[in-house]
């Protein structure tokens, strides 16, 4: 199942899932993740939402310590969207 195109700086994406972890605080969203990731396949992207501050350190550190790749991030208003390419 294939999502919408995003853009993120001059990236387009084709999002595979959307994980909303708006309203989940530390450490829920990275618990959420963790859990969602392993339902997809290598190479699939995943959008997630959050509006947890604490998420934009957290999610680029949980990526960085599993080997998922953060192909972006960007804020609107209130709610962080990052978007990793499942390793």
């Amino acid at each position: 199942m294939h999502g919408s195109v995003n853009t993120v700086g001059e990236i387009a994406l084709d999002k595979d899932a959307t994980l909303d972890a708006r309203g989940l605080m530390c450490p829920m969203p990275i618990v959420q993740l963790a859990r969602k990731v392993k339902e997809m396949m290598s190479g699939q992207v995943l959008e997630l939402l959050a509006d947890d501050v604490g998420a934009k350190d957290d999610v680029p550190a949980w990526c960085n310590r599993t080997g998922n790749q953060l192909l972006g991030m960007q804020t609107d208003e209130k709610v962080f969207m990052f978007y990793i390419k499942i390793k």
